[in-house]
């Protein structure tokens, strides 16, 4: 919204009346999908950043918004215009130049272009696409033809930074305003311009800031190199017998004294919120991922002690994975860390278990959203659980406190 509102004060609101609430309006809109959360998180995942952020959408979004700004000024014209036929005598020739009634008056004479509101907000449309395609959350623009999520992954969800220089933009005009009716300034004609244009003209920059630290981090990432550990394929496939999983594990690290070392396959560079040259970082090594941090300002990187497997066949992990939220989640991470894990009881109330009471329990991370200051503050965000009965059946999914069945 606040990119809507700076981009509208850079001069595009003289174009057309309307141009700041249809920008403003616009640049938020795409988000109307958060309404699926009210179906459960489940549904949430699966349609946020879905048709709403794609370009195949935008048109009729635009579209929708403009006719209810069409509607809003056809009701404000008739709800004035109504107004002045009742309390006729109340107003004035002199004062009605400066009244509400000069004002109305303007509005059923002066036309409003409706086809540059149009392209105003499509540009504030596309703006939106723009901020979500800069974070490590990512989008589908060309969904439904394209599945595909892309992210440039060179801010996190919210850029504390962005923030402050968009709303400075906007509120330092009204400050120094009074400032200047203190000390009997002259009034400029358009004070808000500048202060719009150099905010995003800081945003702009500090993206390309982010960029180019950005591929250094995933440059430091791709160098990397780690001994194959030996119980990789036993971690990954799951459920299986003794003499399998020392088999598997022998054709991973046949020989303490000859070990086998991955090279990197693709990294991730995951941002800090506040510090561009610092960044949390997941490389694909084969059957493993390895989490790290990075510092692109000292060029040094500092890897996790713990590797994950990449998910396996077992009989748990394919039956979660052919869940709802397993499809779903499988399509949206680029790298998802699933474990299969085994608990006594009931898991939340899904299922009840076998005689013994043993249910298993399924979990999807996404290693984008599990270094950094959010494996020290403890959070797990954007996890899913699945519970499976005895009989291996789906009997729950969970992403954070809201079970669905």
């Amino acid at each position: 919204m606040l990119t809507g509102a700076c981009l509208s004060r850079t001069g595009l609101n003289r174009f057309a009346p309307y141009a700041t609430l249809t920008m403003v309006v616009a640049a938020e809109f795409p988000d109307v999908d958060m309404l699926w959360r009210l179906r459960g998180p489940v549904e949430e995942l699966q349609h946020h950043r879905g048709i709403t952020h794609a370009f195949l959408g935008l048109p009729f979004e635009a579209a929708f918004i403009v006719a209810g700004v069409y509607g809003w000024h056809q009701w404000r014209v008739r709800a004035d215009a109504g107004a002045r036929e009742r309390f006729p005598a109340r107003v004035t020739e002199k004062e009605a130049a400066t009244t509400a009634v000069a004002k109305v008056k303007s509005l059923t004479t002066a036309p409003v272009r409706w086809g540059v509101l149009y392209g105003l907000a499509l540009l504030a449309l596309l703006s939106h696409l723009l901020l979500d395609y800069t974070n490590n959350y990512g989008l589908r623009p060309f969904f439904p033809f394209n599945a595909r999520w892309y992210a440039a992954s060179i801010v996190f969800i919210f850029d504390p930074l962005m923030f402050v220089m968009l709303l400075g933009a906007l509120l330092a005009p009204w400050l120094f305003g009074l400032v200047g009716s203190e000390v009997g300034s002259k009034r400029q004609a358009f004070p808000t311009r500048g202060w719009a244009i150099a905010a995003l003209l800081g945003v702009l920059g500090w993206w390309i800031l982010r960029e180019v630290e950005h591929g250094r981090a995933v440059q430091l990432a791709l160098a990397q190199s780690i001994a194959a550990p030996a119980q990789t394929v036993q971690r990954s496939a799951g459920v299986q017998s003794q003499n399998e999983a020392a088999s598997a594990a022998q054709s991973v690290a046949p020989a303490e004294e000859t070990p086998i070392y991955l090279s990197a396959q693709r990294a991730l560079a995951n941002p800090d919120p506040l510090n561009p040259f610092h960044w949390s970082e997941v490389t694909d090594f084969g059957p493993v991922y390895q989490l790290g941090e990075i510092d692109t300002q000292n060029g040094a990187l500092t890897p996790g002690d713990t590797t994950y497997p990449k998910p396996g066949r077992s009989a748990a992990i394919l039956a979660a994975e052919g869940s709802k939220l397993g499809r779903v989640y499988m399509d949206w991470s680029p790298m998802p860390i699933v474990e299969a894990t085994m608990t006594n009881g009931d898991f939340g109330g899904a299922g009840r278990g076998d005689e013994h009471g043993v249910d298993q329990v399924v979990t999807f991370r996404d290693p984008r959203f599990m270094g950094g200051w959010i494996r020290e503050a403890g959070r797990s965000p954007l996890s899913g659980e699945v519970t499976l009965d005895a009989v291996g059946k789906v009997a729950g999914e969970r992403m954070g406190e809201r079970m669905e069945r």
